[in-house]
């Protein structure tokens, strides 16, 4: 398994984390008051989902297009 794929297989496991922690944290009392009141989730809540999101949509890619190269 080269370096590039190990990588991605990084990526997915950090973007899951910041997926399942930004998921949690939208059900939390004070979000929930947040979405009411301005009809969306803060900031911080945004950039976890959008960091996770694109962790593991890049870690996906690494994983399927990366280390294309090999040696004989």
């Amino acid at each position: 398994m080269g370096i590039v794929r190990i990588l991605g297989l990084m990526l997915i496991v950090a973007g899951t984390v910041f997926l399942a922690t930004a998921y949690r944290a939208t059900d939390s009392f004070v979000e929930r008051a947040t979405q009411k009141v301005t009809g969306r989730y803060s900031d911080r809540t945004q950039r976890d989902l959008a960091i996770g999101g694109a962790g593991v949509v890049g870690g996906v890619l690494l994983l399927a297009l990366g280390g294309g190269r090999r040696r004989r």
